[in-house]
């Protein structure tokens, strides 16, 4: 694991009977990854977005059993692999010891034309060195 951020279970994730509803799950995704590209490498999104984007490109999720409003989930990144304009990572949320859910994800850095473009030399060394058990 390369990230790890709190996220509660609030009213604006359930559904009516008080569980989350699943599309929310990738909201929390999201807000995951921008912060882990904050914190973990370095590139805030709102630096990105003022020339580039790093937009999903494919996602797999296995939902294992239900959140429900009040819980207290950690969402667990782990980069897997990057490319020349891609980066492969997974996502995993827990409550207590329970998986909720599982992700495997692609991401790709696109540029200011809308085409796949080479990732920053700064991120790259900063995944290649964390792929590699390096701080």
């Amino acid at each position: 694991m390369h990230f790890r951020m709190p996220q509660k279970v609030t009213f604006k994730y359930c559904d009516p009977a008080g569980m989350v509803f699943y599309p929310r799950y990738f909201e929390m995704i999201n807000d995951a990854i921008e912060a882990m590209f904050d914190a973990v490498l370095g590139w805030p999104f709102e630096e990105i977005h003022k020339d580039r984007s790093v937009p999903t490109a494919a996602i797999e999720v296995r939902f294992d059993a239900p959140s429900r409003h009040g819980d207290l989930l950690h969402l667990d990144l782990t980069l897997m692999r990057i490319g020349r304009t891609s980066m492969a990572l997974q996502s995993q949320a827990a409550c207590a010891a329970e998986t909720r859910f599982r992700a495997e994800q692609t991401l790709v850095c696109v540029g200011p034309d809308g085409r796949p473009e080479p990732w920053p030399d700064p991120v790259r060394d900063k995944v290649t060195k964390l792929l590699e058990g390096r701080p």
